[in-house]
């Protein structure tokens, strides 16, 4: 077959990974981090843009994205199939199900995690960091930044109630196996040291991710959304369905 793969960037080692062991010829195209910060129907706009693109002569349009708060709620296939993972975001792709991310996420409350992708590209310029809603609350500032505008004892009173100290306290660093060394282990360590924070690694699962650019879409884990019909939430364990659009 004949693939191509539109991404977000965090998983930009992994899905390189994926596709060279894949044994179908795959495009890839990837977009900005930032998009799931600027709000669903700005996100949806951007990556259906991209979507409608993509000239003819592949059999199918994969996604590597979540739900994203419904980012992607309502997205249409066009003249060929799209496939999206039935995932609330990215972190059910990094572990490699949703069983496993629900599992770890209920057993362990106020978890931020790192991967390779979340820590080098982590700063969203230009554009995107403009129209972020972190931005336009104000609430994207570091501790440093909020120091330099408010005082010290302001910032640490804003950033205990705006920032990661109010609903997290650990980060939690899930290793690929696409690491070149322990570069962004030791980074997610010294986060973690200086917040006061627990810190653990977890193994991450490239096998969904794998499955998505192997053409291997079970129903179970992959929503094909045939042309003619668009994205749909549901609030239920398959995540997404596919409705017919309207003419």
């Amino acid at each position: 077959m004949r693939l191509k793969l539109i991404s977000c960037e965090i998983f930009f080692r992994e899905m390189c990974a994926s596709v060279a062991r894949s044994p179908h010829f795959v495009d890839i195209e990837f977009l900005p981090k930032g998009l799931h910060d600027i709000g669903s129907q700005k996100m949806l706009d951007r990556v259906q843009e991209v979507v409608d693109r993509v000239q003819n002569g592949y059999d199918a349009i994969l996604l590597g994205y979540g739900l994203c708060n419904n980012g992607l709620a309502g997205l249409k296939a066009r003249t060929m199939p799209v496939v999206l993972p039935r995932a609330h975001d990215c972190i059910t792709l990094f572990m490699g199900s949703k069983d496993k991310y629900i599992e770890y996420f209920n057993s362990h409350p106020g978890v931020y995690f790192k991967t390779t992708g979340w820590i080098e590209r982590a700063e969203s310029g230009g554009e995107l960091c403009q129209l972020s809603v972190q931005n336009k609350l104000g609430i994207d500032m570091s501790y440093e930044q909020l120091v330099a505008k408010y005082g010290e004892d302001n910032a640490r009173y804003l950033f205990e109630e705006l920032g990661f100290s109010k609903n997290y306290g650990q980060f939690t660093f899930i290793e690929m196996g696409v690491e070149p060394d322990n570069q962004f282990e030791q980074h997610t360590r010294n986060l973690a040291e200086e917040r006061g924070w627990k810190f653990e690694k977890l193994q991450g699962d490239l096998s969904m991710i794998q499955r998505l650019v192997d053409g291997t879409w079970d129903e179970k884990e992959f929503l094909v959304i045939p042309p003619g019909w668009h994205v749909s939430a549901r609030y239920d364990e398959g995540i997404v369905t596919a409705e017919e659009t309207p003419l």
